[in-house]
């Protein structure tokens, strides 16, 4: 089952069709353009923490730190979706506003949904993503466990890229190989491109 499958499951697909007025299918055709550079974002900060263990527990304090499984809860409460606490999740896993309108563009490109919709549906996939992560790897406040968080990320990380990398999701590399988005067509490596140039 991938994560959009997993998000939809939870409700949070259909939460943000509601909120944004636009048909489910249409959100859950969004949300499969706009993850793949939502988790390669978080990739990056696991990477960017020092690999291995380290940047996966740094990468546990980050989502405690940004609201934890919070974040899912405010996307599926009925109240709107607090979405500033979304744009900050993006503003660390892309480092730029830049590259969220280039996130956009691309799914736009690839959905023909408006690129303004993709916008809106960012901060709360980005919510939805972290929340849900948080939520399985036991980051409540501080750190997680970087043994809990690593197999963790690897299941669902894993189970998003619909590979069977799951096994070997211990460590970083479990973990690199499942955010692999390569040979799918994915305009990924050119957006995470771009994400490295902005930050170096």
């Amino acid at each position: 089952m991938n994560l959009t499958d997993i998000l939809a499951q939870a409700g949070g697909i259909e939460s943000m069709a509601k909120e944004l007025g636009i048909p489910p299918a249409m959100a859950k055709q969004g949300a499969e353009a706009l993850l793949p550079a939502i988790l390669g974002g978080f990739k990056k900060q696991a990477q960017s923490g020092g690999g291995g263990a380290q940047g996966l527990e740094g990468l546990g304090g980050l989502l405690g730190q940004l609201g934890g499984g919070g974040l899912l809860d405010s996307v599926l409460a009925p109240q709107p979706t607090p979405v500033s606490q979304g744009n900050e999740v993006l503003g660390q896993i892309f480092g730029s506003k830049d590259v969220s309108r280039t996130v956009a563009g691309q799914a736009a490109a690839q959905t023909g949904i408006d690129s303004r919709l993709l916008k809106q549906m960012l901060p709360m996939l980005a919510m939805m993503v972290a929340g849900y992560m948080a939520k399985q790897g036991g980051a409540s406040g501080g750190g997680a466990a970087s043994g809990g968080l690593g197999g963790m990320l690897g299941n669902v990380l894993g189970g998003a890229m619909g590979g069977g990398a799951a096994a070997s999701a211990g460590g970083l590399g479990g973990i690199g190989k499942m955010l692999d988005m390569d040979g799918n067509g994915n305009p990924l490596d050119d957006i995470m491109g771009m994400v490295n140039k902005m930050r170096g």
